[in-house]
């Protein structure tokens, strides 16, 4: 098969690889149909983790079922499906309390719970920007589709970013009637404001300053603040009365950077703190990594000194971590196919396998419209 293989920073090939088998007898087989290049790949892509180099990349998956193992009885060859990013066993302790995304069994790597395809740090299993992929654990873990086609582009948002930017509104506990900002505006930040729209925010403000990513983010119903246009915290703090946001959601993570380009990992935890008010809560799912190879000191990357007293003083929650998608990923399916969420609206581009180079080249330079790239396998 043909697969998008990480070959060093700002490296991407495609290659020829085995197609996957039936390892265990609980495996499935998806021949992919629609797989994402997502933002927290770029941080992969730009050298900034441990990944591996020949890792077959990719975590937003979904397809149609071509083979399962002889454990296998609730999902069917021919199933239309979504993967969630997380591999999960569905019966650790974290797993059967809900928190797929922590499992306890399917991540061999010293000190991290949890595992993933296609990841740094995450496992030993490849990623789905190829034409087949290996899921284990097929039925505790596939999401069954409508057949066909329809609703192809909002479905693969639910293997990662409309569940990772929900969970972004769930850890900062967001209610009707409340008042959001979300920073960043980048495909999980954009589905975060979606989110807090579908849970009765009255009105969500979105941090970015690609005019691309703030015009999607008015599509959706949000106001834009361009931080390059100023302090966004005075922004967002002059249109609520001084008064601030009952929520906020960090969608940036550890490469947070000013308008000049340069990076501050503790820019947007601390604008947060500024712009939440007292007792409101933040939800962070931006990625942050206990090391980082691009750094001078690669260990120094997780310990960032950011405004903790200020935190502490007003009396603020923060919810971290990565999603558990399939606490969420039915809900948000019912929603698309009802018509409710239209996860969709942030693809801007569509290619083949054999663009993945220049896809991720471009998406990761930031190119005017580049907002959300789909790889299909199929195409010619």
């Amino acid at each position: 098969m043909k697969a998008v293989v990480y070959r060093g920073p700002r490296a991407v090939a495609v290659e020829e690889r085995p197609d996957p088998t039936i390892q265990r007898p609980n495996d499935a087989i998806i021949r992919i149909t629609t797989t994402n290049i997502c933002g927290s790949d770029l941080h992969m892509y730009e050298g900034r983790t441990a990944v591996e180099e020949g890792k077959v990349l990719g975590h937003e998956n979904m397809g149609i079922v071509e083979e399962v193992g002889p454990g296998v009885e609730r999902i069917k060859v021919g199933d239309r499906v979504s993967v969630p990013f997380n591999i999960a066993c569905g019966t650790c302790r974290n797993c059967t309390g809900g928190w797929t995304s922590f499992c306890l069994r399917t991540n061999p790597t010293e000190g991290m719970d949890g595992a993933a395809y296609g990841y740094a740090n995450m496992g030993p299993y490849d990623g789905g920007q190829a034409e087949y992929l290996r899921v284990p654990y097929a039925d505790f873990n596939l999401l069954e589709l409508p057949a066909g086609t329809e609703h192809e582009n909002d479905f693969t948002m639910l293997s990662d970013i409309f569940p990772t930017g929900y969970h972004g509104t769930e850890l900062a506990g967001v209610l009707p009637g409340d008042s959001v900002a979300v920073f960043g505006g980048g495909p999980v930040g954009l589905m975060a404001a979606h989110s807090a729209f579908l849970r009765g925010a009255s009105r969500v403000f979105v941090v970015d300053k690609e005019k691309d990513r703030l015009g999607l983010a008015e599509r959706f119903g949000a106001t834009a603040i361009d931080f390059s246009a100023g302090d966004p915290v005075e922004q967002i703090l002059e249109q609520t009365q001084g008064i601030g946001v009952d929520k906020g959601v960090e969608a940036v993570g550890w490469q947070a950077h000013d308008p000049s380009g340069e990076e501050h990992p503790e820019l947007v935890l601390d604008n947060l703190v500024k712009v939440v008010r007292s007792a409101g809560g933040i939800g962070v799912v931006g990625v942050y990594v206990p090391q980082d190879p691009g750094l001078d000191d690669p260990s120094s990357a997780g310990k960032i000194g950011w405004d903790y007293g200020t935190f502490f003083t007003k009396g603020q929650r923060m919810g971290t971590g990565q999603a558990p998608v399939k606490r969420y990923n039915r809900q948000l399916r019912d929603l698309i196919i009802t018509g409710r969420a239209t996860p969709g609206l942030i693809v801007s581009h569509e290619v083949g396998l054999a663009e993945a180079p220049d896809a991720y080249a471009r998406f990761d330079a930031r190119e005017d419209g580049w907002t959300k790239v789909l790889l299909h396998p199929a195409a010619a």
